[in-house]
């Protein structure tokens, strides 16, 4: 049971990261490595908050996503403005960010296991059932992820999401509506690193630390998620992109999960992860030349 729970909890944390990369990867066509700065962006952010000035836990969920959604507007500067390369201006920010994330935290390491956090407060504890607390982790995270997915389809809905949509397919149309194009990214880019760093807040509160290589290979699980998602359920019709993309997460980690449990090394996780999002990316090329055939 404690490995379910623990599957799920990681999933949906990192479900609303893969939310902020089905954007960049799926729709805007970025191949965005801020990711990888971003996601520790938003747990530096969270540890600092609630270690160095006291702010309540729930606070830190909007600041940290206002953190990596400026993030974001950074990385959509240098691109559009700047005319630097999709992948550099990712590259760059990713690379700054490391430095920025030790400053807002402190240290490399920061632990707030005496502190109040989203999952462990006088509120929640006094609300929740004593059946339930076993479960609390997984109930509020859940919340969390589906307000994050059905605010996100919500926007998808909206005339600035069909922009959205139209830049990653044919930005000439967007040019031809008398809308520009750069700005379209800008927002896109700001929302999805948006949600990364939300994800990393949850992240943080639910390890109780913040360490600085916890962004390491963060777009790379992103990336996996939105793949085993999008391609299970492709023809699954009342399923959404943004569920699946969610239950791609939970499943992704899953399968790292029956790996540790079969005996392999933690120190080899990383490979694991590597190889493992090689395969699917492989098997999802070869659907789709199957398909074009």
């Amino acid at each position: 049971m404690a490995l379910l729970l623990s599957v799920l909890e990681q999933g949906m944390i990192y479900g609303i990261l893969a939310l902020g990369v089905y954007i960049t990867y799926k729709i805007l066509d970025f191949p965005d490595l801020t990711v990888d700065g971003s996601f520790p962006f938003g747990a530096a952010i969270t540890v600092r908050l609630i270690n160095g000035f006291g702010v309540p836990a729930i606070l830190t969920l909007p600041i940290a996503f206002l953190g990596g959604a400026l993030v974001g507007i950074c990385t959509g500067l240098i691109h559009v403005k700047l005319k630097v390369r999709d992948l550099l201006s990712g590259i760059i920010m990713m690379t700054g960010l490391y430095t920025i994330n030790l400053w807002v935290a402190g240290s490399g390491y920061v632990a707030i296991f005496d502190k109040e956090n989203i999952f462990n407060n006088s509120f929640v504890n006094s609300i929740t059932p004593s059946f339930l607390s076993n479960f609390k982790n997984v109930i509020i995270i859940f919340l969390i992820t589906m307000v994050a997915k059905y605010l996100l389809d919500w926007y998808m809905s909206t005339k600035s999401g069909f922009l959205l949509r139209a830049v990653g397919d044919n930005d000439t149309i967007v040019t031809s509506l008398g809308v520009d194009k750069g700005l379209v990214k800008i927002v896109g880019l700001s929302i999805a690193n948006g949600l990364v760093s939300l994800s990393g807040c949850i992240y943080a509160q639910q390890q109780r630390s913040f360490e600085i290589s916890i962004g390491t290979g963060a777009v790379v699980i992103g990336l996996a998620s939105v793949i085993i998602g999008t391609s299970l359920f492709k023809k699954v019709t009342f399923f959404r992109v943004t569920s699946s993309v969610v239950v791609g997460s939970i499943l992704y980690k899953a399968c790292v999960a029956v790996a540790m449990f079969a005996g392999i090394s933690p120190n080899a996780i990383k490979l694991i992860t590597a190889v493992l999002f090689l395969i699917i990316l492989v098997v999802s090329m070869d659907r789709k030349k199957v398909k074009a055939c």
